[in-house]
């Protein structure tokens, strides 16, 4: 037989409430997205608001006013129609948005000009090619397959799309045959930047190779690009000098100046902007002793707008929950945003105060790290620690660094004292540029290096750290005389 049983049981679990959802995607943010973010919700939440008006100066915040008292029986006889009520009511609305005091952006006016009006509109690289195609004194069909191969031509400046798939594109009649096709290549590749329009880099670098105004150089570059460029990619000079029959010197020096062409010219033209790294704290030496502070530069000027707020706590009705959920969320926001920049603070004081020694010396300095001591110290859990250090940067007189490269895993030497990751990479660093150019050291030899002065590392151990500090391995360093 089948029996049913009801049985109660307790349990502990542990939910993430959404105030600390929001306040954890709040943490992990860059200082880059925590700015578009803050931004985003300017733009949407009305009771949220910069924090300075448009005359530059601090607005007084208004205090919420007080409840109504009961009125009198002389009073409720007295009283004012509903339509005198209600002007009454906004007449005190007015006087709190006069209160205000221009908090609206200033506007140029008509005719004026404003800052926007005067940022330079960036060009594409097709905008360029059909600018230069224009001024072109060609018939109607030659300017069309111009267009048609400049359109064609991908961001990095090439050609990947062969001849013979864009003539049908036309729609010219009669069809483009593959002669007409070539000739409009041949344009397309005689416009700017030089080397647009290359089906392949040795192909682009051949087109720039006018550009070099020493005639033997150039010859010999044209030597390397049409019949070596595997060894030029290489850089096999031994191999390359016996081809040309020159000294290796010679052939290092011509190898050089092909390095100075640009492989991807279409990039000079490319509409991505750079995303700057902005520290979220900064550190120097005062007194003797490391002071750190908040860059103020990535700490927004918002506050709650009071007026929206006094004007909502007065007229709020049974049905205003969106409203109310917006207050809700720019309260939120402003104390997670001050929790945000507090443990920031916390954290790259900690870091300063275990890593001093790195900011005085530099990286030979660098103490193991690991992420509970600083957890230990702030009072904070590690995976806490964990967010506060990813994309966020601390700089220093030295450079710019991310918090989590303060942290490192301890190496034991053979006298038994703990070295980090960071000093094996300053020291792999140092040893690389003091070797001999003609002679470099391979990874084989660090590695005996390091353990000459105790430090046991693995040989793949030292090719990581080579490949992190993006150092070229042993033939691609060798120079010959």
């Amino acid at each position: 037989m089948i029996f049913t049983e009801l049985r109660t049981s307790q349990r502990q679990t542990q939910t993430l409430s959404p105030r600390l959802q929001h306040a954890v995607r709040l943490l992990q943010m860059s200082s880059l997205d925590f700015s578009a973010m803050v931004h985003d919700m300017l733009g949407r939440n009305p009771f949220l608001e910069t924090a300075e008006g448009a005359d530059g100066t601090e607005e007084t915040e208004l205090p919420l006013a007080p409840p109504p008292a009961e009125p009198t029986p002389t009073e409720l006889a007295e009283a004012p129609p509903p339509v005198e009520a209600a002007e009454a009511d906004l007449a005190d609305d007015r006087e709190i948005w006069n209160a205000e005091g221009g908090s609206g952006g200033s506007r140029p006016e008509d005719g004026e000009f404003g800052a926007l009006d005067l940022t330079p509109v960036p060009q594409s690289l097709h905008d360029h090619l059909r600018s230069q195609i224009n001024v072109l004194n060609l018939p109607e069909r030659d300017h069309v397959l111009a267009c048609i191969v400049a359109e064609s031509v991908d961001e990095d400046g090439y050609l990947r799309t062969p001849l013979e798939e864009l003539a049908p594109l036309s729609g010219l009649e009669p069809a483009a045959d593959m002669d007409e096709m070539q000739i409009a290549l041949k344009r397309v590749q005689s416009l700017d930047p030089a080397g647009v329009g290359a089906r392949t880099v040795a192909e682009s670098l051949w087109l720039q190779l006018p550009g070099i105004d020493c005639e033997h150089t150039r010859g010999l570059a044209e030597c390397i690009v049409r019949d070596h460029i595997e060894l030029l990619a290489t850089r096999d000079m031994p191999a390359l000098a016996e081809r040309l029959g020159v000294t290796p010197a010679e052939a290092e020096a011509v190898c050089l100046r092909l390095r100075r062409l640009d492989p991807r010219p279409g990039w000079r033209f490319s509409s991505s902007q750079a995303a700057y790294i902005v520290p979220d704290a900064l550190t120097s030496k005062v007194g003797g002793q490391w002071r750190v502070q908040l860059n103020p530069a990535v700490i927004p000027r918002v506050r709650m707008n009071q007026v929206y707020a006094e004007l909502f706590q007065r007229h709020r009705r049974q049905g205003d929950s969106e409203m109310a959920s917006h207050l809700q969320e720019a309260r939120w926001t402003l104390r997670n945003i001050d929790q945000r920049f507090a443990t920031i603070m916390d954290v790259a004081a900690a870091i300063v105060r275990r890593q001093r020694h790195f900011l005085e010396f530099g990286a030979m300095a660098m103490k193991p790290l690991g992420l509970k001591e600083i957890a230990d110290e702030v009072g904070i859990h590690e995976s806490t620690v964990s967010r506060v250090t990813n994309n966020k940067y601390l700089a220093t007189p030295s450079g710019v660094y991310e918090l989590k490269y303060f942290f490192s895993r301890a190496i034991v030497s053979s006298n038994g004292s703990a070295c980090s990751g960071t000093a094996i990479r300053g020291l792999i660093k140092d040893i690389i540029d003091a070797e001999n150019p003609s002679t470099p050291l391979s990874d084989a030899d660090i590695t005996r290096l390091l353990a000459r002065q105790g430090l046991v590392v693995a040989r793949r151990t030292v090719t990581k750290y080579r490949q992190m500090l993006k150092i070229d391995a042993v033939e691609r360093r060798r120079q010959h005389a």
